[in-house]
């Protein structure tokens, strides 16, 4: 049997040995395609190449895609586990023609591997064509030799593949599999097509055509080829199975899942295993690309896709994390192909295990209010969206866990409500997303770059260069001259100012021309990928086209930008060496005026460990070594020890960035990294290093912030002048200033206890004028019914306890009138919660006040409002509930 492994290999091997690039997987994050959540096809990182927006060194390209459906318009969530083919997680066999060859090769191609290099037997296959593509019917008949009735015509667009309303776009011809007759189903454009007989498994998409309007369609002057053919579905058929969750790949992950979880992988549970070994793949795949659990965008989805793993695990009997765990599974079986899940285990681990810790905190509750809510509702009922999405956005119940939830009850989502409940929820965040301002467009800069050429960087060797002007942007087009006052965009054919990129901040600087002309640049951007544009405006003079320059970079903020960046490099090695190897980089920002770097961590970071990393990286800065950089390719500096990002698509070669010696006596570097930024000479250049903030910036992900040389100077000379003021005013040494104010905080909290307890005692005592001084009785049952002044609402269950247990048997209530705002709280003894229910009380005492329900357990319960004038209200309201 065919592992997935070995027929991954098959397929690149063959289009390789016949003229093709094996062209290594895109991240899951699409690189510049803001339009997808996520990579979802083959040809998405080949978009800009089949449009004529970028030009490769190749003209045929083969690949195996990392892609996910997740998310957007490809969402396949809901039917994983459930059918046979669906995955969220999933890879993309393709070959590619820009303007090579076309159908005749293509489809030579596609026949030949699946019947000589797969093996597949001819007779148990057939082809589908679109209607008008008698050229394709004649090209299957003359290569295949198969018959009319094996080649089906499709008038559908299921045959017809278009990248939009406009772009690129042509007939499709899809290769199908014959299961056999004892499968039920017919062959594609059959009444039966739904059936399971006749599966898709490669679909030749032949690009002919440029769709201008929804009238008018050309020739493609280059007819284009793109294919796709699952991986895992043709596993499926050269492994003699009928279910994807049957191949290895899957019945391996399946099988450490039931190690893990003591459940067998059958009944009602082979649905639950599953779905974890499908979104284990996603899950992981996406964090070793970059991407963060979190409540927006991609890292909302990605959280979707493990919270519903991990109430499958639940389901299971799971009583403690264990996603994490399968992990090494999962890097047994695709840890050779993608290197990248290797190097991220630790964090991916890490990652796993805290939010599947958070999830099992908030599941309980969550399924909880789910049960309530539909406690009288039947098969077939709808949920409100609103109580969808108070699931998600208290509990953080994703809406299609809250859908899987209820599936079992026959039940639906009214998903139109929770949509309207999530807008208005993100209108404000939606409204300040964007901005106005002109800019170019990436179709002018791809066309800039057609014409100019990419920048040959000089910017290693100096600050000042020489260059000729190869391209001008004004207004968000190209231009041939800029004159005086002028804004654009200036491109070189050759500078030494760097274009922001790898989190560190552009250049700023003067460009001088021969005839006078004086540019100042506020800024230099990457374009076009490879294109350095000197954002700014021509102060004096006009320039055009071919005019020569000397180009000077600001040298007081280069300094102090590139001692930043290197410092981040050994802030990365100290983090790695104190918390452990599990932190990963998840972005920064490197500028003149201090460094910033978020990093994978699941907890707070202590005083000492903090301490630790800043005096690792003052050691390595005091080392005074040389910092030494080599080129190679990014497969060669990753085995060699260098450090990657994760997410970041690195080129053929790469700049490898060593510093330091390692601390601990040995000869390596103590920081090895990928990295194009510009770097110090020395350590030493970096003079000192100092954090000035710790902080979490979202889930799993922690930001230190950084200052260096005489930034960290000052800013440790202010705080010791804090310091010194603090011990003027307390009158006492600096040296005893830590013991005094410890004092002063015992003496507060000693007085904030006798003024609680005083409070305790006069509320206890009857608070309001005319209050009786023990309880009364109403409908049988003691009662004591407080109004209070000043008393926070954590303070009030103390006051509850203290009446019950004078009480014995009793019901108390106690309002607070603090700062203008109500607090209530009411309390129920044991022997009396099975006729009366503290949450029913506290939510009656609430509406006089301004309040909106009140939550808690029969014997206890709290709620709030804003009228706290209005509290003997709520009281009455509450004795009135009583008495009814």
């Amino acid at each position: 049997m065919a592992s997935l492994r070995d027929i991954r290999a098959t397929f690149l091997d063959y289009f390789g040995t016949n003229g093709h690039e094996i062209v290594p997987s895109s991240p899951l994050v699409p690189q510049d395609d803001p339009t997808l959540l996520f990579v979802n096809a083959g040809m998405v990182p080949f978009k800009n190449v089949f449009t004529g927006k970028e030009r490769r060194p190749y003209t045929c390209a083969t690949s195996s895609q990392k892609c996910v459906r997740a998310g957007g318009k490809h969402n396949d969530l809901d039917n994983v586990g459930y059918t046979a083919r669906h995955h969220t997680f999933f890879e993309m066999l393709g070959n590619f023609s820009f303007g090579d060859y076309f159908k005749e090769k293509a489809i030579h191609h596609a026949w030949e591997l699946v019947t000589k290099e797969y093996g597949l037997a001819a007779d148990r296959l057939l082809v589908t064509v679109y209607s008008e593509d008698e050229e394709a019917r004649v090209l299957w008949r003359k290569i295949a030799g198969l018959s009319d009735d094996r080649i089906i015509s499709i008038s559908t667009s299921d045959n017809f593949w278009s990248m939009g309303d406009t772009g690129p776009c042509g007939p499709c011809s899809e290769i199908f599999f014959d299961h056999g007759a004892d499968i039920p189903g017919g062959p594609p454009g059959s009444p039966d097509e739904d059936g399971d007989r006749f599966i898709e498994i490669w679909n030749l998409v032949f690009m002919q055509y440029e769709q201008l309007s929804p009238d008018e369609r050309v020739n493609l002057p280059k007819p284009s080829i793109d294919t796709g053919m699952g991986l895992e579905r043709i596993a499926a058929i050269l492994q003699g199975k009928h279910n994807n969750y049957e191949i290895d790949l899957f019945a391996n992950l399946i099988r450490a899942g039931e190690s893990v979880l003591g459940v067998k992988a059958e009944g009602t549970a082979l649905a639950s295993h599953r779905v974890i070994a499908d979104h284990l793949r996603s899950t992981c795949f996406l964090m070793a690309d970059g991407v963060s659990p979190s409540n927006e965008g991609r890292g909302y989805v990605l959280r979707r896709i493990m919270r519903r793993a991990m109430r499958h695990a639940h389901l299971l009997g799971a009583t403690e994390p264990v996603m994490w765990k399968l992990v090494e599974a999962l890097k047994v079986e695709m840890g050779e192909a993608y290197p990248e899940l290797v190097q991220a285990q630790p964090m991916l681990e890490d990652t796993l295990r805290m939010e599947e810790e958070r999830f099992q905190t908030t599941l309980g509750r969550g399924l909880g209010l789910l049960e309530e809510a539909t406690a009288g509702l039947s098969s077939g009922a709808v949920l409100p969206g609103d109580t969808a999405f108070k699931l998600y956005d208290t509990y953080g119940f994703p809406l299609d866990l809250t859908q899987d939830a209820l599936r079992a009850k026959g039940m639906t989502v009214d998903e139109a409500g929770f949509e309207t409940a999530m807008d208005k929820q993100r209108s404000d965040a939606r409204a300040s997303k964007f901005s106005s301002g002109q800019a170019a467009p990436a179709e002018v800069w791809f066309a800039v770059r057609d014409k100019a050429g990419a920048s040959k960087f000089l910017g290693y060797d100096g600050e000042e260069g020489r260059g000729k002007l190869a391209a001008i942007v004004a207004d968000a087009k190209q231009a041939k001259a800029l004159g005086s006052g002028q804004v654009g965009e200036l491109v070189f054919d050759a500078t030494p100012f760097y274009g922001e990129s790898g989190g560190q901040a552009g250049d700023s600087g003067l460009i001088e021309f021969g005839n006078g002309a004086i540019f100042r640049v506020t800024d230099t951007q990457k374009r076009g990928g490879d294109m350095h544009a000197h954002i700014g405006v021509l102060e004096r003079g006009e320039v055009t086209l071919g005019d020569s320059a000397v180009l000077k970079v600001d040298v007081a903020r280069r300094t102090t930008t590139r001692a930043n960046h290197s410092a981040t490099h050994l802030l990365h090695a100290a983090l790695r060496d104190v918390l452990g190897p599990q932190v990963a980089q998840k972005g920064s920002y490197v500028g003149p005026d201090r460094l910033r770097f978020d990093f994978s961590q699941n907890k707070p970071i202590s005083a000492a460990q903090l301490a630790a990393v800043e005096a690792q990286v003052n050691a390595v800065i005091r080392q005074n070594l040389a910092v030494s950089t080599r080129e190679m390719t990014p497969d060669a500096a990753i085995e060699a020890g260098a450090l990657a990002l994760f997410g970041e698509k690195y080129g053929e070669t790469v700049r490898v960035l060593a510093m330091g010696q390692a601390l601990d006596g040995g000869e390596k570097p103590y920081s090895v990294e990928l990295c194009g930024g510009t770097h110090v000479a020395r350590t030493g250049d970096i003079a000192l290093f100092k954090i000035v903030a710790d902080s979490s910036v979202a889930s799993g992900v922690r930001r230190i912030e950084g200052l260096t040389g005489e930034a960290a100077r000052l800013y440790m000379e202010e705080q010791i002048g804090f310091g010194r003021a603090a011990a003027d005013a307390l009158k006492t040494p600096p040296a005893e200033l830590p013991t005094r104010v410890a004092s002063l905080i015992d003496e507060r909290k000693k007085l904030e206890r006798q003024l609680a307890e005083a409070k305790k005692q006069l509320a206890m005592g009857g608070g309001a004028a005319g209050a009786p001084a023990g309880p009364e009785e109403i409908a049988g049952i003691q009662f004591i019914g407080r109004v209070v002044e000043g008393v926070g609402g954590k303070d009030l269950r103390g006051l509850i306890d203290e009446a019950k247990t004078q009480m014995g048997s009793g019901i108390a209530a106690f309002i607070s009138n603090n700062e203008g705002k109500a607090a209530l709280a009411v309390g129920v003894t044991g022997d009396l919660v099975e006729r009366f229910s503290a949450v029913e009380l506290v939510r009656a005492g609430a509406a006089p006040v301004g309040g909106k329900g009140g939550g808690g357990r029969a014997d206890f319960a709290q709620a709030g409002g804003p009228d706290g004038d209005k509290a003997q209200a709520g009281l009455d309201a509450i004795r009135a509930a009583l008495a009814s």
